[in-house]
């Protein structure tokens, strides 16, 4: 089977298995996404989803983030990890946002770059998953997949995400990186993965 065959027998399983992924992370607009996406850094979506509600009570909005006490932001993600430097990034991208940008997130890979505590991955889930620009975050789960797959040498995420994008359409990267995201938690994970019981893993 060459490499074409198999992106078009790995495209139907996926297809087939989530026609439709929900965005993980729960966020009503750009400005909470972000900030969702930041604190899922080293933290699972839904530890992530578990503290949102609480943040997004007590901080409704981007002004409300940018006056806020980085303490106060530190005490409520703690149990995402990394509470210190993302309750700084948090405080600080949100002044940023307010003081530089009329209070509105970005839909530039560059701004959105440099704001405080966003590097490109957490770019490319808000490029896609809030504006709906085609791009392919690539973590360290997809990163893994994209190996045992045999799409990407798995040198570095940055040579994963531009295989992946040669790979798949551009109009179907959105939905291929949630699909894989999935895929990965039900079928694929990084412990426990049994190779000749994975749809994919067992025949590529």
């Amino acid at each position: 089977m060459n490499r074409k065959e198999r992106i078009q027998k790995i495209e139907k399983i996926l297809d087939e298995l989530y026609p439709s992924p929900a965005i993980p992370l729960e966020h009503n607009d750009p400005y909470t996404l972000l900030v969702a996406t930041v604190l899922s850094a080293q933290c699972t979506d839904i530890r992530v989803n578990q503290v949102t509600p609480a943040l997004f009570h007590r901080f409704p909005d981007v002004h409300a983030m940018a006056e806020a006490d980085v303490e106060a932001v530190r005490e409520i993600i703690r149990p995402c990890g990394l509470s210190p430097s993302k309750s700084k990034a948090l405080v600080g991208l949100s002044l940023r946002i307010v003081d530089e940008l009329s209070g509105l997130v970005p839909n530039s890979f560059e701004k959105l770059e440099s704001l405080p505590g966003v590097g490109h991955k957490t770019a490319s889930v808000v490029m896609a998953q809030g504006f709906g620009v085609p791009a392919f975050p690539v973590d360290t789960h997809i990163h893994r997949l994209a190996r045992r797959w045999k799409l990407s040498n798995g040198k570095s995420v940055e040579q994963t995400e531009n295989d992946l994008k040669r790979l798949f359409k551009k109009d179907k990267w959105n939905l291929r990186h949630l699909q894989i995201i999935y895929f990965g938690r039900e079928y694929c994970p990084a412990r426990g993965h049994r190779e000749d019981e994975c749809p994919i893993c067992s025949w590529v």
